[in-house]
């Protein structure tokens, strides 16, 4: 089950933040070796103050989390432009009020969760990157950037986002790092839309989407 968590109210969800930041320092620390600060065990920078929307999953009988990501417009501060811009081309930037950024995706993998698709893909990212398609349609967005690892890009293309890789990637940590675009409506939402009736994942209720995406 997605939780949409707009950044001002995280306060009101303690345990899903706690968990987040917490998963986020094993993630993106020890595992890819990324160069990022942290403290009493949480990853956290200064675009978690810049007010983004967060994509929570969790269990939907213990409400236990499972996994997460960052969505961020690309008109204020975000990732690429001010942290990755080595990945663009000398000049290139993305900025547009359609167009935000998803960022820190990661997932816990414990007992107790679906299985994964027939093309091997973890359900907790599939059920994330899905999440961003509803919210891309309900907020107008025509695309979605972000800076990912080898892995998530298999990922990404095994759901059908067909990311348009963008500049050059390179190294960062331990792990190749890319930046690309994947274009969002019907097309992708067609993608996700069989991938999830394959893993069997419930779509948000877009009535709920609208209810948080009116604070972002």
């Amino acid at each position: 089950m997605l939780k949409l968590i707009e950044g001002s109210r995280a306060s009101l969800f303690p345990k899903e933040t706690d968990a987040m930041f917490r998963n986020r320092a094993i993630t993106f620390s020890e595992r890819l070796g990324w160069d990022v600060t942290v403290k009493d065990g949480y990853e956290r920078d200064e675009f978690d103050d810049a007010n983004p929307l967060y994509l929570v999953s969790v269990d939907p009988n213990t409400n236990e989390y499972w996994g997460s990501l960052r969505l961020l417009p690309t008109t204020g501060p975000n990732m690429l432009r001010d942290v990755f811009p080595c990945l663009l081309a000398e000049g290139e930037f993305i900025e547009s009020a359609t167009i935000w950024e998803s960022s820190r995706i990661c997932a816990l993998a414990v007992d107790g969760q679906p299985q994964r698709s027939r093309h091997g893909v973890n359900f907790v990212l599939s059920e994330l990157i899905a999440g961003i398609g509803e919210v891309a349609i309900i907020a107008g967005l025509t695309q979605i950037v972000s800076v990912f690892d080898a892995r998530i890009y298999r990922v990404l293309k095994a759901v059908g986002c067909n990311p348009q890789l963008i500049g050059r990637p390179r190294r960062i940590g331990s792990t190749m790092s890319y930046a690309g675009l994947f274009d969002t409506g019907e097309g992708l939402l067609s993608a996700l839309t069989a991938f999830r009736e394959e893993l069997g994942i419930e779509p948000p209720e877009s009535q709920e989407l609208t209810k948080e995406l009116a604070f972002a």
